[in-house]
Formats: C-alpha cells, structure tokens, sequence
C-alpha cells in the first residue's frame, strides 16, 4: 500500500507540475500579446490580437436609426406612387423605392448589430453596408441612364465598373497588410474615374443629343447631386477605413448623412417633385416634339 501510495501520489506531483507549467506559458502568451499589442500603434493591431473594439456610440446609433425611418419612408411613399401613376416616371419610382428598400436592410441590420466584424486597428466594420452600395448604387446608375436615353450596353458597362469599385473598397477594408489595402483603394479609385466619367460626360452628351431642354436641366441636376455625394464617400474612406484616423462613430454618421443625401434627395429629384403631392404630370415634357417622344417611347417603354 505505501508503494501504490507513493505512485499515485508521485503521478499527481507530475501532473500538477505539468499544469503549472501550462499555466505559465498561457500567461507567457498573453503576456506576449498584450507587449505586441502595446508596441504596435492602433491601427497596426490584427484582429486576433484585439483586446478590446471600437466600436459605433449612441449617437451614431441615433444617426442610423434616422436614416433608416428617412429611407424607409421614402422607400413606402415610391412605392405607393409607382402604383398609382401611369406616366413616363412610373419606372424611376420603382427604381428608388428598391434602392430606399435595400438600404433599409442594410441600416435595420447595422443599429441591430448585424452585419459586422472585426477590421485591422481592432474596428467594428460593418460589411452589410457594402452589400447594400454592389446594389443600390448601379441602381441609382441605371435610373440615370434611363433619364438620359443612354443604351443599356453602355449603361451596364458603367454598372459594371461600380460593382467592381463596390468590391474593391470591401477588400481594401478588411486587408490585413497595409500595402494591399491602399492597393486596393487605387483600384477603386480607378474604376470610380470611368463611373464619373460615364455619368458625367457619356450619359450627360446622350441626354444633350435628345435635344430637350427639360430632360438635359434634369439630368445635369441629379447628376451633379449623385456625383457630389458620391466623389465624398473615397474621402471618409481615408480617414476612417484607410488611416483610422477617424473613429467608427463618425464613420457611420458620415456614412449615413451621405446615404441620405445619395438615395432620399435624390429619389425626390429624379422624379421632378417640388412637393410629396404634387401632380402625376409626366417627367418629361414633350408637347412640342410629339415625334420625338413616340421615338423615345418606343425605344424605352
């Protein structure tokens, strides 16, 4: 009995040296992390190696609730209208009432929490806003294109390039080496010069070739109005997702203000509303080129 005794009693030595010895290099390794983490400036710092995320405050939160109610009745007042107008702008009110919907889920999934991961400098990144821009914004490019009479190869041409710019922000945003992501960024920035381009002068001539006064003064507002709004977005880009040099919450409150301004403002403005109930009158008005208008219909109807 003394023999078994001294085993057992020998086994549990060994094993409880062996668990110290675990537990010392468990806080060998954290302790490793946490002086990786500290040598490392903010921005450096890996997901895996997080202690902590930032992540989006009140007020940002109270920011993406009032985009989501702005979209959402924006989005329930196009569809209404889509059903009740028989006019040439029927098209261009389903169109904003999908954008304004699909931006809905992306902002209800966002103040949800949903949607999001963890980015290099240990930031809350929400991915789901990136899905919604691969389908609002060549929506919003098609609406354009419908107004100015541009034909649908050149038209998904340019839906093409935004998808592939959509795309190469996400991968620049969740890049681990710093070199990739500002590869990434020059990429997008690449394709967004041929989007302006193509809503800027390809579309812009085309609407100038119907000669219509009404259909250029229009297009050249909306236009400028998605071009503004649009050229602003690489800008926060830079300051938030590129450099870290501005946080989540102004992120997202920049993010949303742009959103509004890029998808209600210009809902309103593509369909030529001076109020919510003004007349059913079509967009265009083609009373003194009634050859003109049966060709256009014809062509797009």
């Amino acid at each position: 009995w003394g023999r078994v005794c001294v085993q057992v009693c020998g086994l549990d030595l060994v094993w409880s040296r062996k668990r110290q010895i675990v537990d010392k290099s468990s806080r060998g390794q954290r302790r490793v992390s946490k002086e990786r983490a500290n040598v490392m400036s903010d921005s450096d710092v890996v997901p895996a190696d997080c202690l902590s995320i930032q992540e989006i405050g009140t007020v940002a939160g109270v920011f993406l609730i009032i985009a989501w109610v702005a979209l959402l009745v924006t989005g329930l007042f196009m569809a209404l209208k889509a059903m009740q107008v028989e006019s040439e702008s029927k098209k261009f009110y389903y169109l904003n009432a999908f954008i304004c919907a699909v931006a809905c889920y992306s902002y209800f999934a966002m103040f949800s929490g949903m949607g999001w991961q963890t980015v290099m400098g240990c930031r809350q990144f929400f991915y789901i806003r990136y899905v919604d821009w691969a389908v609002t914004t060549p929506l919003t490019i098609l609406s354009l294109g419908i107004l100015a009479g541009q034909d649908y190869a050149t038209v998904f041409a340019v839906m093409g390039a935004d998808v592939g710019m959509i795309l190469a922000g996400y991968l620049g945003s969740v890049a681990l080496v710093p070199a990739v992501k500002w590869l990434w960024f020059l990429l997008g920035l690449g394709l967004f010069v041929l989007v302006f381009l193509g809503i800027a002068r390809e579309f812009r001539q085309c609407a100038i070739d119907h000669s219509d006064a009404a259909r250029i003064e229009l297009y050249s507002r909306v236009s400028l109005l998605v071009l503004i709004s649009w050229s602003l977005y690489p800008v926060v880009w830079v300051l938030t997702s590129g450099s870290g040099m501005m946080g989540v919450s102004l992120e997202s409150i920049l993010y949303a203000i742009l959103d509004c301004v890029a998808k209600v403002w210009f809902s309103f403005a593509i369909i030529n509303h001076s109020g919510p109930y003004s007349s059913d009158a079509p967009i265009y008005s083609y009373k003194d080129e009634p050859e003109q208008q049966d060709g256009f219909e014809r062509q797009y109807v």
